[in-house]
């Protein structure tokens, strides 16, 4: 194997993934929904999904908007107790199968949460009748894995799409350098934010 033009070829595959996504009105129609949210925002996912999720979610709070991550797993156990009816869910599903994920969003409807962002590429996934709106990642990735099936070209697409959402509301809000440092307050990003 060459290996530095396998490296390359994965680099390569998943750039490629990112640069395919679909930006339409869907995305507008939730940083709106995220933007005019009351309460916080729930972040969910299982498995590598459940990663990209929980980044989301810390990444918005260190950005100035409440926001936090709930395991689906748990979310079945009591943790769903959490969420009230002022939040909103994103869930992030590549497949929009994943078992947790639909019971998780279905009894976050029966609580009376109506805010509920689906990100998922599969078109028929059962996910997509809790989500509105859906922000499709695309049907066509393909794994650079050997077996085209570890989650790689995929997940780089979720994280893509979740980092643009957060980034995105961040500017709107007018977040500042200033409020950026109160939040960071030890590390080298508190200290780089505070200086003028």
């Amino acid at each position: 194997m060459d290996i530095q033009k396998n490296i390359q070829r994965i680099l390569d595959a998943e750039a490629n993934a990112i640069a395919n996504i679909q930006v339409n009105a869907a995305f507008e129609q939730a940083i709106e929904l995220l933007q005019t949210t009351r309460g916080r925002v729930i972040a969910t996912g299982i498995g590598k999904a459940g990663f990209i999720a929980r980044k989301f979610a810390a990444t918005l709070a260190s950005t100035g908007t409440p926001a936090f991550f709930v395991h689906p797993a748990e979310a079945g156990h009591g943790d769903l107790g959490m969420v009230t009816e002022e939040d909103a869910i994103v869930a992030f599903s590549t497949s929009g199968k994943s078992n947790e994920v639909i019971q998780t969003l279905e009894i976050a409807r029966q609580l009376g949460v109506s805010r509920i962002i689906g990100i998922t590429s599969h078109p028929k996934s059962p996910m997509r009748q809790f989500c509105e709106p859906i922000l499709d990642m695309g049907e066509n990735i393909i794994e650079p894995c050997p077996l085209e099936l570890t989650p790689s070209a995929s997940i780089a697409v979720m994280l893509a799409m979740s980092d643009a959402i957060a980034l995105t509301l961040m500017e709107l809000k007018g977040f500042t350098r200033e409020a950026y440092g109160k939040r960071h307050h030890s590390g080298y990003l508190g200290s780089v934010s505070r200086q003028s």
